[in-house]
């Protein structure tokens, strides 16, 4: 297909899949069935006709009311039908043609299926993401029947492309001034495997391999959140993160491994502290929903792990490095936190 016919398809099916973003923000936080009853006008009470119902279309066509009652739809439902299939064109462009070229000034390669399916891989975790930011934004909760459903698919994909994908390490290329116990550069979905070198048990392009990447990704994003969170609780003597973060980040460690999802957890800071800055600006003191801040910081990760990656390289598979650091970390964190503490209340 040509590229402009994989760019339409990308649309379409991101406007499909915004409005059904729509409907689990509506429904999954209060436990109620996606599919029954079906869409409602919820002044009348009367059932949506499927024509009305057409994402994107429908709500222009209709002058962003509802038919009947003439009630204004709300925008939100049609910015997130059409931010998703924007994202799903940009992905597709950022994986199929961006990412492309870099690889091909590197000398590397990457066939238009492996492209497709990698951008969809990303399209799916991008969709979880979204799902779980909305709930959180509006309800300051992340159900678990987003996470764990998003867990299992996540592990699913990852154990169906395991690393590098088929035909990608003869193209690869070494990690530029790093020692040989760094994996290859290779374009996959994967950026790196569970660990390098490979054991002999876990031979490359293997399911055992893309399940052990994923399991390993879903254990380390779910344990940082919950260590983080224990330690916070500890020196401060609050609570400072949800459960519902931690599953998060298990979602996301389930697609992508666990060496981004840890450094998404880091680059996750700088989007957490802008929208502390506009919620303190433009809302005063509210409790600060931290998802947002997880989904996006896991996404700029994803998409610019060529860049991030190769400098964190080392202290990903060097375990002496890798324990001293953890160590650190926590103890700094633990510290912060008790000093947070004997602060008191930052109005006080």
């Amino acid at each position: 297909m040509p590229l402009l016919g994989w760019f339409v398809v990308a649309f379409v099916v991101g406007a499909w899949v915004g409005a059904l973003i729509n409907r689990c923000v509506e429904r999954l936080p209060y436990e109620r069935s996606l599919w029954w009853p079906g869409a409602r006008c919820p002044v009348t009470f009367q059932p949506i006709r499927w024509y009305d119902q057409i994402p994107i279309l429908s709500y222009l066509f209709l002058g962003g009311r509802y038919r009947v009652s003439q009630s204004p739809i709300p925008l939100a439902r049609f910015a997130v039908e059409l931010g998703t299939a924007l994202a799903f064109v940009g992905l597709l462009f950022w994986v199929g043609v961006y990412e492309r070229e870099q690889m091909a000034r590197m000398r590397m390669g990457r066939s238009d299926l492996a492209s497709v399916w990698i951008a969809a891989h990303y399209a799916v975790l991008f969709s979880f993401l979204l799902t779980a930011s909305l709930c959180d934004l509006r309800e300051m909760e992340i159900p678990l029947t987003i996470t764990v459903p998003g867990t299992l698919v996540g592990l699913i994909l990852s154990t169906l492309a395991p690393w590098p994908l088929p035909g990608s390490l003869s193209a690869s290329r070494p990690v530029p001034g790093v020692p040989d116990i760094i994996p290859p550069l290779t374009g996959s979905l994967h950026p790196w495997p569970v660990w390098y070198p490979l054991p002999t048990w876990l031979p490359p392009e293997s399911w055992q391999l893309g399940l052990a990447t994923g399991l390993a990704g879903a254990l380390a994003g779910m344990l940082i959140l919950r260590v983080v969170a224990f330690l916070f609780k500890i020196g401060r003597g609050i609570e400072g993160l949800g459960i519902g973060d931690a599953d998060l980040m298990m979602m996301v460690g389930a697609f992508v491994g666990w060496q981004p999802v840890v450094l998404a957890f880091f680059v996750a800071v700088g989007p957490a502290l802008l929208f502390a800055i506009v919620q303190a600006v433009s809302q005063g003191e509210r409790p600060l929903p931290f998802g947002p801040a997880l989904a996006l910081g896991s996404m700029l990760t994803v998409l610019f792990w060529g860049v991030l990656g190769p400098r964190f390289a080392l202290l990903f598979f060097d375990p002496l490095v890798l324990g001293v650091l953890g160590g650190a970390g926590a103890v700094i964190l633990l510290v912060a936190a008790f000093v947070l503490r004997l602060r008191g209340p930052l109005h006080e």
